[in-house]
């Protein structure tokens, strides 16, 4: 009994200790974490602006059975911008099987090489087939029993408009320490999206139980890799910040315990496109108390 008293309070103090060497530092050196703060919102606006971020989507169009004409002209089933040919070509979905077959006046590249019909892959499935014309690449979503088309426009005006992202001050305030409290077994829980009737499967392994303001909340943290993902909603939701709430990733730092560094809440993709497919905070992760802290809602054309 003793010896596993002396262990418990060893453990105990060497939790107390790492904390306080945690927020001390983060006292201490205000301007290492504002910069690294910094450094973090300058890469997260570069991956926005690059060719797989969210600021160059152009169009998000959902395929029937059968044909599916594509081109910038109004006789087309799916109708891309008015700077892409008139008449694309077409693609054809039966059963799950998509393929393409392009114009003959037009070309359409994949990995550099022109094409005329081929089979195509979707994003759910291992080298998914990437199509360009000048600026513009576009691939085939799956999305529960449904395909679409993701356009981009790796020249579109957006990329240009947003020079920053509004945040709240960072501060040592919103590094919060949480518990990490397991469950039996991983259970699977549907999240809304924002696609009416759609929802997409998570991985919950446990409940993180954190305390702020002299009251104890709780958030259902998905698996991602070595840590977790998040999706929160909060009070300022809608006023201040994004209205379908924010994202956030942890990492583990011990077995039991996690940092919710609430700092790097960070905008969904919807927040920058309307052809985006997020998911939405579910019903548990939507606090009763007012984040303020990462990212705040920006307000784009």
């Amino acid at each position: 009994m003793k010896r596993r008293n002396l262990l418990y309070f060893t453990l105990l103090t060497l939790l107390i200790i790492l904390s306080c060497n945690r927020n001390n530092s983060l006292i201490d050196n205000p301007e290492v974490f504002k910069s690294e703060y910094q450094d973090w919102q300058i890469s997260r606006l570069e991956r926005l602006k690059s060719e797989n971020g969210w600021l160059n989507l152009a169009g998000l169009f959902w395929l029937e059975e059968g044909v599916n004409t594509f081109g910038s002209g109004e006789s087309n089933d799916i109708i891309f911008p008015k700077h892409f040919p008139e008449i694309g070509g077409e693609i054809f979905l039966e059963d799950s099987t998509l393929s393409i077959k392009v114009h003959e006046v037009v070309s359409i590249t994949t990995k550099g090489e022109q094409i005329d019909e081929i089979l195509l892959t979707h994003d759910q499935q291992k080298n998914k087939t990437v199509l360009e014309h000048g600026s513009f690449r576009w691939f085939i979503i799956k999305r529960g029993e449904n395909y679409g088309i993701r356009l981009r426009d790796l020249k579109h005006p957006r990329i240009n408009e947003l020079d920053h992202i509004p945040y709240y001050p960072p501060s040592d305030k919103w590094a919060i320490e949480a518990t990490f409290v397991p469950y039996d077994s991983v259970r699977i829980i549907e999240v809304p999206t924002v696609i009416n009737n759609f929802s997409e499967p998570y991985k919950v392994p446990g409940e993180l139980k954190f305390r702020i303001n002299g009251k104890t909340h709780t958030l259902l943290p998905f698996t991602a890799g070595k840590g977790y993902f998040l999706i929160v909603g909060d009070a300022s939701n809608g006023i201040e910040t994004y209205g379908a709430g924010r994202f956030m990733y942890t990492d583990k730092v011990f077995e039991d315990k996690v940092i919710l560094d609430f700092n790097r809440a960070y905008n969904p993709p919807c927040a920058f496109s309307p052809y985006a497919t997020c998911p939405l905070p579910p019903f548990e992760n939507i606090l009763d108390l007012k984040i303020e802290a990462g990212e705040k809602a920006i307000h784009l054309e």
